[in-house]
């Protein structure tokens, strides 16, 4: 068993690890990102509405709304800087019937009171710009955009290889003492091993991280219980029928089925929400796309696009968010172990992931100089 030793390694590659993993590499430290599939992304990160958030929905005081409204900032600056594909396109939340109008006025109220300023009622005659569009009123975020996530990681490995920083691709932590600093990883074939040792862990695993906390001996009172949130999409194969984004009233678990476009123009509705049994386990998640899918979409979708033709529906792709039972927030822990040696949890990063990360990745390094008060 061959021994390797990194100042920092970080398990998992999707945005919110590489992020992780951009912050430290550029501060100075040798990191090693551990990512158990073949490629970065292959989980949450590629599988969502590709959405910069405003931090509209979030509970006030929570962490997801402090990361995300700061992160929104953050990877708007990244973008342009970078020259990230992304796009300040706006988002309309509807009300396609009199007894939304309040739920409508509430958000507003909420999102104001939380920091987010932009929101404006629209009048009919702004509504009518997007004339498939049904609605009795109408709220816009002017600040809600789009990004390539795809490119947004492949630009955060760059800067990681840049820094000095390497990605080892199918590589599982199968057991570790992280109080040690010592993990043991499995390799491709499952039989060759090495031993890494390190004075910083991050777990960044997503839906496996209350999995490697366990392994790796965390405190079980940091080790959040999750359940496992399903949402399916269905691409749209007819002409584009919005400009921008178009979120009806949000439902319990999620946003609605919304409309999306990606950075190419192309146009999808989803997801929906589908709780999947507590029990199950990470590695028989069930990524497939019934075929009913659209059928269950079209009169969802109609209520705010009346002249939906269903078969430009497609059943497309799905995603998996761990939802936190407690609470539902981000859960960043730091723990420390002997001789300095230092372990980040990061629990319950779903939506607005991928719009906090930068902001995620600037708390863990915040956290670990002692700038900040933990939360979580």
């Amino acid at each position: 068993m061959a021994d390797y030793e990194f100042d920092s390694v970080v398990i998992g590659a999707g945005v919110v690890g590489l992020a992780v993993a951009r912050a430290l590499a550029l501060s100075g430290h040798s990191v090693l990102v551990l990512e158990q599939h073949d490629m970065v992304g292959m989980e949450t990160s590629s599988r969502n509405s590709e959405v910069i958030h405003a931090g509209i929905y979030y509970p006030a005081g929570s962490l997801k709304t402090e990361l995300c409204q700061r992160g929104k900032h953050l990877l708007y600056d990244y973008c342009r800087n970078f020259h990230v594909p992304h796009q300040r396109i706006g988002k309309w939340i509807v009300a396609t019937n009199p007894s939304e109008e309040d739920t409508l006025s509430g958000i507003v109220s909420d999102a104001r009171n939380k920091g987010v300023e932009d929101l404006y009622f629209l009048s009919a005659r702004e509504r009518q710009e997007e004339q498939a569009l049904f609605s009795v009123a109408a709220v816009c975020s002017p600040s809600t955009g789009i990004v390539d996530s795809h490119a947004l990681m492949t630009s955060f490995v760059g800067e990681i290889e840049d820094a000095g920083g390497f990605i080892a691709f199918r590589s599982s932590v199968n057991g570790g003492d992280w109080q040690r600093g010592e993990l043991s990883v499995s390799l491709e074939d499952g039989q060759d091993q090495y031993r890494l040792r390190t004075r910083l862990v991050v777990n960044a695993a997503g839906l496996f991280s209350a999995r490697v906390s366990t392994m790796l001996g965390a405190d079980p009172d940091q080790i959040e219980e999750f359940r496992f949130a399903k949402g399916c999409y269905c691409s749209y194969s007819g002409k584009t029928p919005f400009s921008r984004l178009i979120y009806p009233i949000p439902e319990p678990g999620g946003l609605g089925v919304h409309f999306t476009l990606d950075m190419a123009g192309s146009g999808r509705f989803g997801p929906d929400v589908d709780w999947l049994l507590p029990e199950t386990e990470p590695d028989q998640l069930d990524y497939s796309v019934s075929s009913e899918l659209a059928a269950r979409f079209t009169g969802r979708v109609r209520s705010y696009f009346p002249d939906l033709e269903p078969d430009n529906l497609v059943p497309s792709y799905a995603g998996i968010r761990p939802k936190v039972m407690r609470g539902g927030d981000f859960v960043i822990n730091v723990s420390d172990g002997v001789e300095g040696v230092r372990y980040v949890g990061l629990h319950g990063i779903e939506s607005p992931g991928l719009t906090s990360c930068l902001a995620i990745a600037e708390r863990v390094q915040a956290l670990l100089d002692g700038t900040v008060v933990q939360s979580g």
